[in-house]
């Protein structure tokens, strides 16, 4: 059955980016966004908690708006659709449902590290079973169509990584196309280093792809990972929301190419648009997803850094877009110094 399943990994040359989903963020608006800039090879929406229903369309798409436009951003970016939960059934079910409305692939989430999530028997937590979790992904995958892709995510453990390549052997075995691996357990959370020789180790345990995650900020970054981890396909997450064109940067690094990196400002014109598709929001809740967005910049850019010392308490939205363009204005004529970086990048909001 399996060998009517093609990976989107053979066709592209190295290295392969696939984008993160990020829970809160990480939606059709910046998807949109971000594959308009380039670099990514395909992307993930932020799971889909599965708990006592089959969903009506309606939920898969507002999840993935892209289900409208053939599984594919405007860009022609596929969008694969990430399900979370712990009942095989349900699961199944679920994913045979999204499948047959069009989705490009399926991704199982046994790496989200939230608490909300874990208590309810769902992501990282699973990891401490790895039974449960091939018998998850054995349902999901005998209920998909044959010719559609499975995938999986995982971290390397929940407490600890004792069992992260059974974890990952029992993923295999219950007939998954590709694996990806946040080389850190739920525990390490966020934090600084990843563990990519980890992911080497789980490689070469396996015979399917294996996808590279986790502390991928950096061309430089990449590089290393891919040394480390001896994978080539990589997914990133807050690295490209800091720096949309990464993925652009490291391809051209890779190969030896030229290339031009976004300017702070031509960064600032992404964040106007995402501005001009969440006008829906309230003031509270436009203004606080655009300094969340902001505050991934300031981690790069020392001029957005100054930018967003000038809005980040404000909630009203006409008050924050006058600040911000009078913020501009004053970066440009006077352009922060080097020094002045690390101050504005660890002040938080």
């Amino acid at each position: 059955m399996m060998s009517s399943v093609t990976t989107p990994f053979s066709n592209c040359s190295p290295p392969y980016i696939a984008l993160a989903p990020m829970e809160g963020l990480m939606d059709g608006h910046f998807r949109e966004l971000l594959t308009a800039v380039g670099g990514i090879d395909h992307c993930v929406t932020e799971f889909i908690r599965i708990t006592k229903q089959v969903y009506p369309q309606r939920v898969f798409k507002r999840f993935s708006p892209e289900l409208n436009n053939g599984g594919k951003t405007r860009a022609g970016t596929p969008v694969h659709i990430q399900l979370l939960g712990s009942d095989p059934h349900l699961m199944a079910e679920n994913a045979a449902k999204v499948a047959a409305m069009g989705a490009p692939a399926i991704d199982l989430n046994f790496g989200c590290p939230a608490k909300t999530v874990n208590k309810s028997q769902g992501g990282a937590v699973l990891l401490q079973w790895p039974e449960l979790i091939h018998d998850i992904t054995a349902a999901v995958r005998n209920a998909v169509p044959s010719h559609i892709p499975v995938s999986a995510k995982m971290r390397l453990g929940f407490k600890d990584k004792s069992l992260a390549l059974e974890n990952a052997n029992a993923l295999a075995s219950a007939g998954i196309q590709w694996l990806t691996v946040h080389a850190r357990t739920k525990t390490e959370g966020y934090k600084p280093p990843a563990y990519w020789d980890w992911i080497a180790r789980i490689k070469q345990q396996l015979t399917i792809p294996v996808l590279a995650n986790g502390e991928i900020w950096t061309p430089e970054n990449a590089q290393q990972c891919i040394k480390e981890s001896g994978s080539d396909i990589l997914m990133i997450g807050r690295g490209l929301v800091a720096t949309p064109d990464l993925g652009l940067r490291i391809k051209a690094q890779h190969s030896g190419l030229d290339y031009q990196p976004q300017s702070w400002q031509q960064h600032l014109q992404l964040f106007r648009k995402l501005a001009d598709d969440i006008q829906h929001l309230n003031d509270k809740q436009l203004t606080d997803r655009l300094k969340q967005w902001l505050h991934y910049f300031t981690m790069q850019s020392l001029e957005i850094s100054a930018v967003f010392q000038q809005v980040k308490r404000e909630r009203d939205k006409d008050v924050f877009f006058e600040k911000l363009d009078q913020a501009i204005i004053e970066v440009e004529k006077n352009p922060p110094q080097r020094e002045d970086f690390k101050q504005y990048q660890h002040s938080g909001f």
